[in-house]
């Protein structure tokens, strides 16, 4: 055993002794030596600077207070005491069992105090919570499907490029919406954040930017797949929880995407773009917000409260108008603003989004005065929140032959539910342009659904 390892054993050994009833010097160096069975005076040193270095008892830290033992000097000089005498080093000889607790919970989330609360709250095993957290690493390296707990599929993107769709499985997808709805929705996000909330949409972020003399948009590059556990795991200590119950809530909420998987893209097709694909290579491969999870909006919203808080003082001091719509920033002036204006803004952001762990994408950063056509996030803003007429005429060029040859020859895409798909879409139209949404459900309505069913 090395002296690094010795300690940290032991630090980790004498952390949950010291836990793992009162929060009394006397008492804890009681249990210390009980765990590391000696009378050594130094024990009781250990506890009287652990007291004093955490006046509170740190039952949501375990982890942390054996960090702080490992390089304390009362346990330091003890192993290079013993070893100078050529003595074995102190070892732990009795772990005692110390219970965590919640630290400040600074909003109404579910109490879950220890990993046994985790588990009645989902109704899960410890083996079987542990399987669905991937506490293996399976997930990275087994060709076996059915030992995966995420499908996966590449959807190309309208640009060019491809974005990984990685859809937890129904059990775990189930477990992940319980601790959407008992953990993540109580947690506020940023006013300026607009995607993925109730009573919040498209429709909201773009409302804030209509007739202004500049719209500029800025968009980050792989928005989910840049969210490392990490953060993830910051977010839930954030909301009160021990540290192993924040370690298996950001297991559980994390994937690292199989190689295989990783390598069925291939090489991009233009140099451009080689740069971004290695990014989003190396983001996969390790722990991160999976797109297609139903926690992953909520914590991504999360872990950008930073970038939004700062972007929206960047544009408050700029005299700008700043929202955001899942990875759309944003910005707007009524007032002109010249190039050199626009382009120092577009830096600061840059800056500030990279200081804040995002990447813009910079090919996608546009800037649209009033004499051009503005769009934000499908919204066409310039007058009026609208519909952008090249969507409008391909939907109604699709829904034309749907009922003039049948929905079967125009479902190209081969969408699984068809008729919802362009149901949906006629929505939307309908929300910025009622008068030619109702033309477009005029044409649906002609189109013969059973024929797509011979």
């Amino acid at each position: 055993m090395t002296r690094e390892s010795a300690a940290v054993t032991v630090a980790r050994g004498l952390a949950h002794a010291f836990l793992a009833g009162d929060w009394d010097p006397p008492a804890m160096a009681s249990r210390g030596r009980e765990a590391v069975e000696t009378r050594r005076v130094w024990v009781r040193h250990l506890a009287d600077a652990a007291r004093h270095a955490y006046p509170d008892a740190p039952r949501d830290r375990p982890r942390e207070l054996a960090t702080f033992l490992s390089v304390c000097p009362p346990l330091t000089k003890a192993i290079a005491a013993a070893r100078r005498r050529s003595e074995e080093p102190p070892t732990i000889r009795n772990w005692l069992v110390a219970e965590t607790a919640m630290g400040p919970a600074p909003w109404p989330v579910a109490n879950l105090h220890t990993l046994r609360d985790l588990q009645d709250l989902i109704g899960m095993s410890t083996a079987t919570l542990n399987w669905f957290a991937d506490t293996r690493g399976l997930e990275r390296t087994v060709a076996d499907e059915r030992l995966r707990h995420y499908r996966y599929h590449w959807a190309p993107k309208r640009n060019g490029g491809a974005r990984l769709i990685e859809a937890p499985k129904p059990v775990l997808k189930h477990l992940q919406r319980v601790l959407l709805r008992e953990i993540l929705e109580p947690v506020p996000v940023h006013p300026a954040a607009h995607g993925f909330r109730r009573d919040r949409s498209a429709l909201s972020h773009a409302n804030g930017h209509i007739q202004r003399n500049v719209v500029i948009r800025v968009d980050l590059e792989d928005f989910f797949a840049s969210v490392r556990a990490g953060r993830v795991y910051g977010i839930f200590r954030g909301c009160g929880y021990p540290e192993p119950v924040a370690h298996v809530l950001t297991a559980l909420t994390t994937n690292a995407v199989p190689r295989a998987v990783s390598a069925q893209t291939g090489a991009p097709s233009v140099v451009e773009s080689t740069a971004a694909f290695r990014r989003l290579a190396g983001h996969l491969a390790h722990p991160h917000l999976p797109q297609g999870a139903p926690t992953s909006p909520a914590l991504a919203n999360l872990a950008a409260f930073g970038l939004d808080r700062r972007l929206a003082g960047l544009a408050s001091a700029a005299g700008l108008t700043y929202t955001r719509y899942a990875d759309d920033l944003a910005f707007s002036s009524i007032d002109p603003r010249s190039e050199g204006q626009n382009r120092r803004l577009v830096e600061w952001i840059t800056g500030i989004a990279e200081d804040e762990g995002f990447r813009v994408n910079v090919a996608k950063t546009s800037v649209r005065h009033a004499g051009q056509r503005q769009r934000l996030a499908g919204v066409v803003v310039n007058e009026r929140a609208n519909v952008e007429r090249r969507q409008y005429d391909l939907l109604k060029a699709t829904l034309h032959n749907a009922a003039r040859h049948g929905p079967a020859g125009q479902n190209r895409t081969g969408h699984p539910a068809f008729r919802d798909h362009l149901r949906g879409r006629i929505s939307w139209v309908n929300q910025l342009n009622p008068a030619r949404g109702e033309r477009l459900l005029a044409t649906f309505a002609q189109i013969d659904w059973d024929s797509a069913d011979r």
